[in-house]
Formats: structure tokens, C-alpha cells, sequence
């Protein structure tokens, strides 16, 4: 263990170095991608520091066992020695968790796209739901959250949203949202009291950086026109509203969310190069699928991921068989536990894998 951790400590050493020549300051694109690099390999190295502590000190309390003859000092030694034994031990499984190599996009900030699937107006509501779910999360992780362009529900919630979220490591934590959320309720429209099930269908996308994709200026079309609200009406009359039309894939972006035009493109754009890049990104989740029994955070937006049942108060995770029965504070943005599960699962699964390679 320690051998690998001192390779590691001497590739961080080598990074800082590198970091500080000024030919690779110059080359902002590899500069930006050696400082990530940096980032990840520095709690790693933390460990390193304390876990070679550890291992020195019950070193060190073994030999005052074997030759020291003072009673009261021999019984000092042999609580530290059992109380270091306990945090070695703790720290191998921590560190082999650090060890566990990590998808490079989890750093990254995400877009986040809901969409009303199967169920009518009562899946636009359901939609809307789950906008405010993940809102309030994000709000309780002091994450940005801004709408991009939305589409409204004929009585409610909406048809399509998209969001982009910043912070701290968000698409690493809302990955595990990609798929399709059920609901069984009795919908607002319904006069029988009968239960439905109605879906929705989520999508997280890392958010392509600039230097993740190079677009050509020339393969895409931009429009502008009067931002719209419900029913058609005309928010304003300035062209504020962006759609933008990426040739060679015949993506389309809209943006109508602020009154500047430059910042509804700024918005669009972001969306237009994550569109772009997941197409690459998701050759890469196809290849992880492949490779796992389980799909935990592959992103297959036609999976069916959890099951929101309002009669019996529970919500389930299909994923790893999660049922909990507290579906009010879960809506609430209370998602926390099942993104930690979710985790814990692919972690599980990364380590077994991790260790049949070796």
C-alpha cells in the first residue's frame, strides 16, 4: 500500500512542478487539465502522509513493548498500538476507496434536462415536481441553479425543462439521476379517485467545457425572435430569445430564460457543446454498461429508475432494490441517502472490478 501511495505522492510532486513552468502556464488547455489532475491526486496524498504516520507509530509502539520494562509506560503502548491497529485499519479502506479510479467528468457542472413522458398533463405536473425537487437539493448544496429554456404544462408543471447546475462535483452527484421517474398517484385531473402511473424522463449531462470541444462558428446557424410565455403571448418585443442550430448533427438549442441576448446565448451555447460532447461521453457509458451487471449511473435515459408511490408514501430505487417511506421530505429535495447508496453501490462494484483486474 505504501509503495503505491508514494508513486502517487511523487506524480502529484511532479505535476506541482509542472504546473509552475512557464511553456506549460502558456498552454492553458493542458495547464487547466493538470490542475484537475492536481486537485484529484491531493486528498489521495493527504492520506498518504497520514497513513504512513500511522504505520511508523505502530512500529514505534511495538518496539517500546518488546523493550520496555516500566509497567505503567507498557500499558500507555499497548492502548496507542490498539488504537492505531483500529485506524490503519479504517485508513486501508478509506484509501482503497481513493484509489478507486474516478470518471474525469465528475468534477464537471451539469445540464440538467426534465421532460414529461408517458401520463398527459398529470406527467407535465409530475415534471414539475421533480423540478422542484431538484432545485431545493441543489439549493441545500449551495449549487447554482439556472433555468436555460422551458417549455409549460397546459395546467401545470412543464412539457420540457432545462437547467444548468455549478458547484462542486455535480454532475458526480446527479448522474445518478439519468432515467425514467415513475409516479402512482391519483393526478389532480382525475374525478374518480382512481391511481395512475405516470413518468417522467430525467437526463444529467456533464457540462462540455470550452476546452473539452472546439466548435466551428461556421456550423452553426443562429436565430433570434421575441421571447414567449404560455399560450403564445409575447414576453417582451426586444429579440432577445436564442435558437441555435449546430449543422453537421442538427442539434437545436433554445434560450429565452433572460432579457439579454448575450446572455441567452452564452446559456445556449453551454447546452449546444454538452449536447455535442455527450454523444462521444456516451460511448464511454455504453462501455462501462457493458462492462457492469448493474447500471447505476450509465445515464440509459430509457431505464426505469425509481418509482415514486404516493399512496403508500414510499419511494423505490430499481437500481439497487431501495425502498424508503419517506416520500414527502424525498420531494421535498430530501435525496440525499439515495444518492449515497447509489454510491456506495457503484463504489462496490468499481472495487470488485478494480480487484479481478489485478
Amino acid at each position: 500500500m505504501l509503495e503505491k501511495l508514494a508513486a502517487i505522492k511523487n506524480r502529484y510532486q511532479e505535476i506541482g512542478e509542472q504546473m509552475a513552468d512557464p511553456t506549460v502556464i502558456a498552454d492553458m488547455k493542458k495547464f487547466v487539465q493538470l490542475n484537475k489532475d492536481y486537485k484529484e491526486l491531493e486528498p489521495i496524498v493527504q492520506a498518504y502522509h497520514e497513513y504512513k504516520d500511522v504505520s511508523e507509530n505502530i512500529e514505534s509502539s511495538k518496539e517500546i513493548l518488546q523493550t520496555e520494562t516500566d509497567e505503567e509506560f507498557r500499558e500507555m503502548a499497548k492502548i496507542e498500538l490498539s488504537e492505531l491497529i483500529a485506524r490503519k485499519e479504517e485508513m486501508d479502506e478509506e484509501i482503497r476507496l481513493l484509489l478507486i479510479p474516478k470518471d474525469p467528468q465528475d468534477a464537471k457542472n451539469s445540464i440538467l434536462e426534465i421532460r414529461a413522458g408517458t401520463g398527459g398533463d398529470e406527467a407535465s405536473i409530475f415534471a414539475g415536481d421533480l423540478f422542484r425537487m431538484y432545485q431545493k437539493y441543489c439549493d441545500s448544496k449551495g449549487w447554482k441553479f439556472e433555468t436555460v429554456d422551458l417549455t409549460e404544462g397546459t395546467v401545470g408543471g412543464f412539457k420540457e425543462v432545462i437547467v444548468n447546475v455549478s458547484g462542486k462535483d455535480v454532475y458526480g452527484t446527479l448522474k445518478y439521476e439519468s432515467g425514467v421517474h415513475r409516479v402512482q398517484r391519483v393526478p389532480q385531473t382525475e374525478t374518480q379517485g382512481r391511481v395512475h402511473t405516470s413518468a417522467a424522463t430525467v437526463a444529467v449531462l456533464p457540462e462540455a467545457e470550452e476546452f473539452d470541444i472546439t466548435l466551428n462558428p461556421a456550423d452553426i446557424r443562429k436565430d433570434t425572435y421575441c421571447s414567449s410565455g404560455p399560450g403564445g403571448q409575447s414576453v417582451n418585443t426586444t429579440y432577445s430569445a436564442i435558437r441555435l442550430t449546430h449543422k453537421p448533427s442538427g442539434i437545436v438549442v433554445t434560450c429565452q430564460d433572460e432579457k439579454s441576448q448575450l446572455k441567452n446565448l452564452d446559456k445556449a451555447m453551454k447546452v449546444l457543446r454538452s449536447r455535442i460532447y455527450e454523444i462521444e461521453h456516451q460511448k464511454y457509458l455504453d462501455e462501462i454498461s457493458d462492462k457492469r451487471k448493474t447500471m447505476v449511473s450509465t445515464g440509459d435515459r430509457s431505464a426505469k429508475i425509481r418509482t415514486y408511490n404516493y399512496p403508500q408514501g414510499r419511494v423505490t430505487d430499481h437500481r439497487i432494490n431501495l425502498t424508503l417511506y419517506n416520500l414527502n421530505n424525498i420531494v421535498d429535495g430530501d435525496i440525499q441517502e439515495i444518492i449515497d447508496k447509489l454510491q456506495m453501490a457503484e463504489n462496490a462494484e468499481r472495487l470488485k472490478e478494480q480487484e479481478n483486474s489485478l
